[in-house]
């Protein structure tokens, strides 16, 4: 059973990021605004891995989308 916090800085370790809250801060202002038409897993700046991970949190509902959620409203 999983029980880690699920939080923007586990979701940045989750994507191999940097994680500390500077680092999360640089990203989403390096990154947004991200347009309206473009989905957070079709962002150019995701690898491979990266975008299969996010898309799989998102279609099946897992304990990361609300997390993923959060960071596509941070990044718009």
């Amino acid at each position: 059973m999983d029980t880690t916090t699920h939080d923007l800085t586990t979701l940045f370790d989750q994507l191999g990021l940097a994680s500390d809250a500077s680092s999360i801060d640089a990203f989403i202002g390096t990154h947004r605004p991200l347009a309206a038409r473009v989905r957070l897993v079709e962002a150019p700046f995701w690898n491979a891995g990266q975008r299969a991970f996010l898309d799989e949190a998102l279609s099946d509902d897992s304990d990361w989308a609300e997390r993923v959620d959060e960071l596509d409203a941070r990044l718009r």
